[in-house]
Formats: structure tokens, sequence, C-alpha cells
């Protein structure tokens, strides 16, 4: 067994950094899980129609509604096995912003084809969508979203364009500061950049075995339709 990241990159999860390498080696075949703390120097959002949508979705730990700069956060990338016998990492950010934390929660399980990584959105897993995941040339990974889709009972639909947006993640690591460094960009292809954030952090590893999955970072509704 190998990492759901490892198989959906094939060959170009071995021109990763080695650091990046062994952050997204975390799974239920090494029994670790990842813990990052670090700041976010800025968490900013497009203009003020934007802020609706940013409210409606953190009320299911989706989208942040508030800016900030210097943030404190923590990551939690924990493996276990979901209820439809899916390996499964957590990707579970917590803010900590003035008016009190905040989390933008996902978790994510390799695709049907095993050539991506499916992330499921939110407290409920409402919203899913397809990662490509991609080793640039310096050794960092670049993760960019498809098109969305809203989940909820019988309904299975797309999410137009005009009010979906995309997202494009980087991670790589600064040997200089040892620390890992994050960009998150989320844009609307009509009305452009919805909301981000950029920062820094460190990592710590853990066995997930003797661990386990602590309370409430599993989402309250599974789905499982990829």
């Amino acid at each position: 067994m190998t990492s759901i990241f490892r198989t959906a990159m094939g060959d170009g999860f071995d021109r990763l950094h080695p650091r990046l390498r062994r952050r997204f080696s975390v799974g239920l075949a090494s029994g670790e899980a990842c813990t990052g703390r670090g700041v976010m120097e800025t968490i900013w959002h497009g203009g003020a129609w934007v802020r609706p949508f940013l409210a409606l979705g953190a009320t299911r730990n989706i989208l942040l509604p508030r800016a900030g700069r210097n943030v404190p956060f923590v990551i939690e990338n924990v493996p276990y096995t979901d209820g439809f016998g899916r390996e499964t990492v957590s990707f579970v950010r917590t803010f900590d912003l003035p008016d009190g934390p905040r989390r933008f929660d996902a978790q994510m399980v390799l695709g049907p084809r095993g050539d991506r990584v499916l992330d499921y959105l939110g407290t409920h897993q409402h919203l899913a969508t397809d990662l490509r995941f991609t080793a640039e040339p310096d050794g960092s990974l670049l993760i960019r979203s498809g098109e969305h889709r809203f989940r909820e009972g019988p309904v299975d639909v797309r999410v137009p364009e005009l009010i979906g947006a995309r997202a494009e993640v980087r991670e790589s690591y600064d040997d200089r500061a040892d620390r890992f460094r994050i960009r998150v960009r989320v844009v609307n292809r009509r009305f452009g950049p919805l909301f981000g954030y950029e920062g820094s952090f460190t990592a710590t590893y853990t066995d997930v075995r003797d661990q386990g999955v602590r309370p409430g970072l599993r989402p309250v509704r599974e789905e499982a339709r990829a």
C-alpha cells in the first residue's frame, strides 16, 4: 500500500521536495498523521458582494468569511477509514481569527480511477471536486481543482461556473527558513478572485495507530458518490 497522493501522482511524486514527499506520504500504510502549525501572513477576499457567500459557506466550515493578517493556524492531516471503507485523509484547517476560530474542512479520498484525488468539502460533504496534483520543476506541489458538484439526498448537480469557483494551491518547502510555505487562490471565471490566503508552517508527525482520530475531526455526514 502507498499514500493516496503518491498513487494519484505516479512518478511525479518522486519529483517533489523530500519534505513534501514526507508530508504527503501520510496515510494508513505509513500510520502517520501530520499536524502543521504556523501563521497566515494574509487572508483576503474579494469585494463586498463576496461576503454573503463566504458567510454562508462558513456555516458548514467551507471558506473563510474574514480577512486578516498574521493569523495563527493549524492544519490537521489525519488518515482514517470512512464509513464506506475508503482510505481518507483529513485537511482540516483552523484559523485563530480575532472574532474566534474558524475552520475550513476537507476530506480527501482517491478517485475511482486512481489518477486524481476527490475532495469533499465541509461538515456535511455537500460539495465535492476533483483535484489534480502536479510536481513543479522546483520541487513544489501545485494542486488545481476541477468543477464542483453539489450532493444532498437524491440531488447530484454540477455547480454552474457563474457561481462556482476553481482553486489553486501551491505548497513548497523553504530550506532557508526550514518551513513549509502555502498559497491558496479561489477564483470565479467571471467575477475574478473570491478569497485566498498565504503563509508558512512547520510540521510534526504522530502515529495515528496510537493517537487515533480526535473527536470532531471527521465530518458530520459522509458522501458515497465519487
